[in-house]
């Protein structure tokens, strides 16, 4: 069979975009080499619908050993007494939670979209508000802190079934512990979608959801530097409270009704390859190297925060805790759109994003959203947060100064031959 030139042709390309630019999205990151060699592998050819020991197919035993294996690394990881490695992303993930633990126009609670939340947290445009009671709760003006006060009212008011906790763009830890009392006292679940700052939480530098969240759920890329996926996972297994069903009518526990939702109730056969992946990158999570790369995102993403505020941007919350930060634009005069397509013309590459309290559309926005995950994973220092961020500067100090736009994309070029990216490859 001919090779397919035109699409290998643009993965050259989009790999050499990659290694001469700087990543700056939060929510991307840079696999090892091992993880994408073993996405590209024979699994991808197995059906394997079910579970380990209790598959609808025949020949999986070996699949079987694979996922086994990926369950229980992740849950050494997060010390979890149960695991789910199958959901294809952070969203499905979400959705099998709501599948296992409400009705269709039960009320949920989350932190509005517009404030730093995510689309499954209750966005109407998404399945989790078309198909459930949407509540929110926000941050508060003056300090971009998560209003917890407003998440107590609305809960005590509305009595929720699930409140949610965790975000997409908010760079501060949670007080698990505050919402779960609040959850206890109104007989509500607690979900922690930890799928942006899920690494600085599996090596101990943020404060641990499982101490207080009844089922927490994650993306596999982002900080935690797998394959894109998802999971679901509980530290305690537990009756679920509303005394739920599977569909031959049985009481459940919230393990079962969580495999049930998974499959069959959202997707069918799992990605045995991506999980294969997901099973090499957990291995590579449990090792001291990945506690000192932990270590380092955070100590850049503090660094690239002080350098923005030096350098007279406006940090919601004036800081950071985790691996990102949100910065307002408008004390600079900047259409974030415009910024956004600026600095990939420079192959700097990071996200527009609203802010709270926004008065931009959601095409244009007031914001940006920064992470340095990949950068980290390239091998950055803090002391080089002061050159990537002069970088940005520079471009966001001259949209419309072609020559210098191209002057950037030169320095930033040779810069990035200091951190070689996949060099086998």
């Amino acid at each position: 069979m001919q090779k397919d030139g035109v699409i290998f042709d643009l993965i050259g390309k989009e790999l050499q975009r990659q290694r001469n630019g700087i990543e700056l999205i939060a929510s991307e990151n840079f696999t090892s080499q091992q993880v994408m060699e073993a996405m590209g592998t024979c699994p991808t050819n197995k059906y394997a619908e079910g579970y380990p020991g209790k598959r609808y197919y025949g020949g999986c035993e070996v699949v079987d050993e694979i996922e086994t294996i990926a369950i229980d690394r992740l849950k050494k990881i997060f010390r979890a007494q149960w695991a789910n490695v199958q959901p294809h992303s952070g969203a499905q993930a979400n959705m099998a939670v709501f599948i296992a633990c409400l009705k269709p126009g039960d009320k949920i609670l989350g932190l509005d979209l517009s404030m730093g939340g995510h689309l499954t947290h209750g966005s109407p445009a998404n399945f989790s508000g078309k198909n459930y009671h949407a509540l929110f709760y926000g941050v508060k003006k003056e300090t971009g802190l998560v209003d917890y006060e407003q998440l107590e009212t609305v809960a005590r008011t509305e009595k929720p079934k699930i409140i949610i906790c965790g975000a997409s763009a908010y760079s501060r830890d949670w007080d698990y512990a505050r919402i779960r009392a609040v959850a206890d006292e109104i007989g509500a679940l607690v979900m922690a979608d930890i799928a942006h700052p899920a690494g600085l939480i599996a090596k101990g530098l943020l404060n641990d959801p499982f101490d207080h969240c009844h089922i927490v759920t994650s993306t596999t890329h982002k900080t935690l530097r797998g394959p894109r996926g998802g999971v679901i996972m509980l530290r305690h297994d537990f009756d679920n409270p509303w005394g739920l069903k599977d569909p031959k009518g049985n009481i459940r526990s919230m393990s079962a009704l969580l495999d049930l939702a998974v499959f069959p109730g959202m997707q069918g056969g799992p990605l045995m390859h991506v999980i294969a992946a997901k099973a090499v990158s957990f291995e590579e999570i449990l090792s001291e190297e990945f506690t000192v790369y932990q270590k380092q995102v955070q100590q850049n993403a503090q660094a690239m925060a002080a350098e923005f505020v030096k350098r007279g941007y406006n940090l919601i919350s004036n800081g950071t805790d985790n691996h990102l930060m949100l910065i307002d634009l408008r004390n600079k005069n900047i259409s974030c759109k415009k910024a956004q397509e600026t600095l990939d013309k420079a192959h700097i590459t990071l996200n527009k994003n609203a802010v709270p309290f926004d008065d931009k559309s959601p095409f244009v926005t007031s914001g940006i959203r920064v992470g340095v995950p990949a950068i980290t994973t390239r091998g950055m220092q803090t002391g080089d947060m002061e050159t990537v961020v002069g970088f940005v500067d520079r471009v966001l100090s001259a949209t419309d100064n072609e020559n210098e736009i191209a002057a950037v994309k030169a320095e930033v070029g040779s810069f990035m031959q200091s951190f070689p990216l996949y060099p086998g490859l």
